[in-house]
């Protein structure tokens, strides 16, 4: 079975109070700690991955965040999805090939650019033409960014989803949709649903997954966390 099939399969949970749990590396070290853990799969953070490198969230260069999703391809044996946010201008072939190149069996693709939502059908004719160049060697999980532009009322998500599903992905993640709606989003969408977790916030991947999550990660949360914890360390040592 191919790393992309298992992947596949991790997403066919049993119950609802067992969603797929992804922690987020932010480099080779990080993933090796996840796995060791013992994590199935992985899905990188690009505000993860921008703030190891040294950038602002949305500021890495592509062939810096293909680089760093590479490096954790080649140091884990197991499946990668990798967060390319908008998909850095390139034409959907394009991007599918970096992606494999990358060693990657999935990626997070956003709607919406310079905090302005996208058109949701321009994008779901965009997304469709990812999911035709990448064929069933990727997994194509639709991030809907409705609830941090501001947009409150569930619905419009649902309809976003509705399209991106539709357009082929095979997962959808309403990110910081709150966890009182979730059940809602649950409700009217079709298909996985990824939720995020906020590191700290109380609610347990088990918890949000009675509320309807079928996968959880969580953004930056781990690095930055890490972040912390070493803070703490260095301060320590004086």
């Amino acid at each position: 079975m191919s790393k992309v099939e298992i992947f596949r399969k991790l997403h066919r949970r049993p119950a609802q109070d067992d969603p797929l749990v992804l922690p987020g590396p932010w480099d080779a070290a990080s993933a090796r700690v996840f796995v060791t853990a013992g994590y199935p799969a992985l899905a990188t953070p690009s505000a993860g991955v921008a703030a190891a490198l040294g950038y602002e969230d949305g500021a890495t260069p592509a062939d810096e965040m293909f680089a760093v999703v590479a490096r954790i391809t080649r140091a884990v044996d197991v499946p990668v999805s990798a967060d390319v946010e908008g998909g850095y201008g390139m034409a959907p072939k394009e991007l599918v090939e970096r992606l494999l190149e990358a060693g990657a069996v999935g990626c997070n693709l956003e709607d919406s650019n310079g905090g302005v939502l996208k058109d949701p059908h321009q994008h779901a004719e965009w997304l469709a033409e990812v999911r035709y160049a990448a064929g069933d060697e990727l997994f194509v999980n639709a991030r809907i960014d409705t609830f941090v532009r501001g947009v409150e009322d569930p619905e419009p998500t649902i309809e976003r989803a509705a399209l991106y599903t539709a357009a082929g992905a095979d997962c959808v993640y309403p990110i910081g949709a709150p966890a009182k709606v979730l059940p809602l989003l649950r409700a009217g969408i079709h298909g996985p649903i990824n939720v995020i977790a906020l590191v700290g916030s109380g609610l347990s991947p088990a918890g949000l997954g009675e509320r309807g999550a079928t996968r959880v990660t969580f953004g930056p949360g781990l690095q930055r966390r890490s972040s912390e914890i070493l803070a703490e360390l260095a301060a320590e040592m004086r």
